[in-house]
């Protein structure tokens, strides 16, 4: 069974639906007690960092999300699921966030500096992974996900990057990995068959590193 965390994000339908096409069990909660007796948690958002965080702490699930990642299980985050999880995140003038990696949030620059690109960076980009992780097992170089974001994740331990991708003349981290947590900044409920596979393998991976 998958624990997808209810924080209001506006993708959590389209996870649990991904995981029932692959004949995987998922459940959406808002409860600090179900998720603390999950067995691998997925932790999707779309939306603004400020506002994650506070629906969080209102419904108590702050210390719930960082007890889980202690004790190991499988843990994957999404999009605002991935940023939320670093120190701290430029968006809404400057928010702390749960701080279970290191590292901060940053914005894209405008088009005027980066060349043009449009922001939000909106729709499907390769992914160079750094080295293998058992997510992204029979996945291939440079495969292409489904990305739509302003702020990028910026990990304090380069270590920590798992997968990268260039958009507006900067090469960010879009995959993160230490211990038993993995956080793609790309939807992978949105990408396809790509997005599926690495939704199967969360659903065996033991959170073990490779």
């Amino acid at each position: 069974m998958i624990t997808v965390i209810d924080y209001k994000a506006g993708n959590l339908t389209s996870v649990k639906l991904a995981f029932e096409s692959l004949g995987i069990d998922a459940r959406i909660t808002r409860d600090p007690a179900e998720v603390l007796k999950a067995e691998r948690i997925v932790f999707p958002g779309v939306g603004a960092a400020g506002a994650a965080m506070s629906v969080l702490e209102s419904a108590q699930l702050l210390d719930a999300i960082r007890e889980v990642v202690r004790r190991g299980l499988p843990f994957l985050g999404i999009c605002v699921g991935c940023q939320i999880l670093l120190d701290r995140s430029e968006e809404d003038g400057g928010v702390d966030t749960i701080g279970v990696l290191p590292g901060t949030v940053k914005r894209f620059p405008d088009p005027d500096v980066n060349g043009g690109d449009k922001v939000p960076h909106m729709g499907w980009n390769a992914v160079h992974f750094k080295r293998e992780h058992p997510l992204f097992a029979e996945i291939p170089q440079d495969a292409e996900f489904y990305f739509v974001h302003s702020y990028y994740p910026a990990p304090t331990d380069p270590t920590d990057a798992l997968g990268e991708t260039h958009y507006a003349g900067i090469t960010f981290s879009s995959a993160l990995a230490r211990s038993n947590v993995v956080a793609t900044q790309f939807h992978v409920e949105k990408s396809g068959r790509v997005g599926l596979k690495v939704l199967e393998n969360f659903s065996t991976w033991d959170g073990a590193t490779c």
